[in-house]
């Protein structure tokens, strides 16, 4: 069994689909959902799951003290980043190398970076004149979305779609796809 420890910073869809995703699994546990934000919406659906949801301040993600004796607590395997907005510090990236995945909402790697999340990297799309969006998973480096990619999704998009059009295009490809990308790569990981 595959404990998983899913990072979040807001709403949580993507987090609650995973957890479904995953119910009943003989393969991976979503043992914890751990956000930055006591008042982010993810916690709610973890707790409404089952699901223990523990807040660790944005300054304590960077103590590795703290984040070791959390990990070690639920006896985490994989992390997967599903809308967390900290900069993940280099000792927890060093240490998950390889078991560490993050969800973008645009086709890496345009639109990526510092400060490109949510709204922002929608309107970017728009800014450009994009015909099409899409989502991206790949492995967490130590670089900001630089790390290599796993898997895109993509959709087409219109000229007069609006910024929040295409965030709604774009989820719909992260229900989809993102808890599937999620299982092979961890199955892949334990048959290698």
């Amino acid at each position: 069994m595959t404990n998983v420890a899913i990072f979040v910073s807001g709403g949580g869809t993507n987090c609650e689909r995973l957890i479904e995703h995953f119910k009943g699994s003989e393969d991976v546990n979503i043992a914890v959902v751990l956000s930055n934000r006591a008042d982010a919406h993810a916690l709610v659906r973890a707790r409404n799951h089952g699901v223990p949801a523990v807040v660790i301040k944005r300054e304590d993600i960077a103590k590795r003290e703290v984040m070791d004796a959390f990990l070690k607590e639920y006896s985490i395997d994989f992390i997967v980043l599903a809308g967390f907005l900290v900069v993940v510090p280099d000792f927890l990236v060093n240490e998950y190398s390889g078991r560490m995945i993050n969800l973008h909402p645009a086709l890496l790697p345009r639109h990526g970076g510092p400060g490109m999340y949510g709204h922002h990297v929608h309107e970017a799309v728009k800014a450009c004149g994009e015909t099409e969006t899409g989502m991206t998973v790949h492995w967490v480096s130590n670089k900001v979305d630089g790390g290599r990619i796993i898997a895109r999704f993509r959709t087409a998009i219109e000229l007069s779609d609006t910024p929040e059009e295409i965030a709604g295009k774009e989820h719909a490809l992260e229900m989809a796809w993102f808890p599937k990308v999620v299982e092979q790569t961890i199955l892949s990981l334990r048959s290698s």
